[in-house]
């Protein structure tokens, strides 16, 4: 699971090298994203796509059901005319990103997408948070829609598309997304781009 609360040892043995020239020369260990890869990366009102529009809210959490408090999503999706654009036109950008908070839940405000390229209405979602590697690329549909012949979400186990269909709430809708379960049909469908 990823530890977002540190509690006993350190994986790895702690270096008393205080200066680069002290290391050797060979393979680093590979860097994750650390603690603050939030700063620089949002803005103050980055979750607010549209001045008018619906909540759109994601929950992250790890495979036993702990919040991962650090962690930033990243959403982008169609303009109402139906094409990819981060600039805002009219009110509404295309390119959102916002960090949860202690519950694990991020709100963005948003126009809901429309179809576009052969798709069913989507918001494209990135995952980061600290220990990954690379980010976690997933989609979020809405119910509604007539989402049958998405191509993306043929690709995914018919038992598991509806991890990816969005739950109807007041105003709005939530997408749990789970990481690290220990049953792969609960966790959240991740694509490779």
């Amino acid at each position: 699971m990823i530890d977002t609360q540190k509690t006993g040892e350190f994986r790895y043995e702690v270096s008393d090298i205080r200066d680069q020239d002290e290391a050797g020369f060979g393979l680093t260990p590979s860097q994750t994203v650390g603690p603050y890869v939030h700063i620089g990366l949002t803005l103050e009102g980055s979750e607010k796509i549209s001045d008018e529009g619906e909540q759109v809210t994601f929950t992250v959490i790890d495979g036993k059901g702990g919040p991962i408090a650090d962690a930033m999503i990243e959403i982008w999706q169609t303009r109402p005319d139906g094409t990819y654009n981060t600039e805002t036109v009219d009110g509404f950008r295309g390119l959102g990103r916002g960090m949860v908070d202690e519950t694990g839940s991020v709100t963005f405000t948003t126009q809901l997408p429309v179809a576009a390229d052969g798709e069913a209405p989507h918001l494209k979602v990135g995952v980061f948070a600290r220990g990954m590697l690379e980010r976690l690329y997933t989609r979020l549909y809405f119910p509604g829609n007539d989402n049958s012949a998405d191509p993306v979400l043929q690709l995914v186990d018919a038992a598991r598309r509806d991890l990816l269909i969005a739950e109807p709430t007041d105003g709005g809708h939530r997408m749990t997304i789970v990481v690290q379960h220990e049953d792969p049909e609960k966790e959240t469908p991740f694509f490779r781009v």
